[in-house]
């Protein structure tokens, strides 16, 4: 099975696949950020962290920039893992998954973790796959044009888990 059976997917299935990608996203992010909230309230409680004479650990966090910024880094970090992750390992996203869409490399090499963030980085936060609206020919995005990669529709049979390592 080859990438060239498959066409290249248009602007709305894919704007379906990130408005799933974001829910799910969001999920991981409000764990992520429970689970800091967590650890920070209890080195506070127990003195490893500094209150800052603030009587509350939400008052705490709402007021000390460096616990804010740690608090955003570390859920941005485990956000940036979520698509990493799913985009090197089977090249789709539960979105994606859910669409029928799978992210592969142009050349047939697999995709790599370099790769997948490059193609994250040129996202620009999902603005780049407005470019599919204006390239009707090749239904390119900007990601995909920078990192090498294409977004193919697969079929019911090639969606299935067992055929990810069989389509490059």
């Amino acid at each position: 099975m080859t990438t060239e059976h498959y066409h290249r997917a248009g602007f709305f299935r894919r704007l379906a696949a990130i408005i799933y990608d974001i829910l799910v996203a969001v999920a991981v992010g409000m764990c992520a950020a429970m689970l800091m909230l967590i650890t920070m309230l209890l080195l506070v409680e127990n003195g490893v962290l500094n209150n800052h004479g603030y009587e509350h650990f939400s008052d705490l966090i709402q007021h000390a920039p460096i616990y804010q910024y740690i608090l955003q880094v570390w859920v941005g970090a485990w956000v940036m893992a979520f698509f990493l992750w799913f985009w090197r390992n089977g090249g789709q996203t539960i979105g994606m998954r859910a669409w029928r869409l799978r992210i592969v490399s142009t050349n047939g090499q697999p995709i790599t973790y370099t790769r997948a963030f490059v193609r994250m980085v040129f996202s620009l936060f999902g603005l780049g796959t407005l470019l599919v609206l204006l390239d009707i020919k090749y239904k390119q995005s900007l990601q995909d044009r920078i990192a090498s990669t294409e977004v193919i529709c697969l079929s019911k049979e090639a969606n299935h888990h067992r055929t990810w390592r069989n389509l490059n």
